[in-house]
């Protein structure tokens, strides 16, 4: 697919975004007390997110389907969130909301106080299957069809990109 438009998402749109999804929660008068990053693509703005606020930050798993450094650690975020912990789940995007309805689906699997649990995203697609708590750009995928490409992902083979593109074919048109 020779026709996908690929956008970068520069740094300084990342370091925008971390600021504008603090702003937001501090104007909610929402803090976390555990930031969670989701692997692999909310990781880099979770340390950003940590530096900001200064929180601390653990870190997730869900891509790579290994228990212990995601199902298990699932277990323990719910019951931390049982016990009063505020959990803010950070990613780069919910484009089709697979990913935040997986790891949503697991906390109430596992007995988590939902309350105590938010998403934010940099990139939130108004058409995802699932809702996030703080985004800091919108897009539709009905309109926008461009495959972001976050600073983190600068060194993917473009071969890499066409794949992972093109594994949802809807979101591109």
């Amino acid at each position: 697919m020779s026709d996908i438009v690929f956008t970068h998402f520069t740094h300084d749109e990342m370091v925008e975004g971390i600021h504008a999804l603090a702003a937001a929660m501090e104007a909610d008068e929402w803090r976390p007390t555990l930031l969670v990053g989701v692997g692999r693509g909310g990781l880099a703005p979770a340390v950003y997110f940590s530096h900001r606020m200064d929180l601390p930050l653990v870190s997730i798993d869900h891509s790579a389907r290994i228990a212990q450094f995601g199902e298990e650690l699932i277990a323990v975020l719910a019951q931390r969130s049982l016990q009063g912990d505020r959990l803010l789940f950070v990613e780069d995007i919910n484009d089709s909301g697979r990913t935040i309805g997986e790891l949503r689906q697991a906390l109430v699997e596992r007995g988590a106080e939902m309350a105590n649990v938010r998403f934010a995203v940099l990139l939130d697609n108004i058409r995802s299957a699932e809702r996030v708590d703080y985004r800091f750009r919108a897009i539709d995928r009905l309109v926008t069809k461009d495959w972001f490409i976050f600073p983190w992902e600068a060194m993917v083979r473009r071969e890499k990109l066409i794949e992972e593109a093109t594994e949802v074919p809807e979101r591109l048109g």
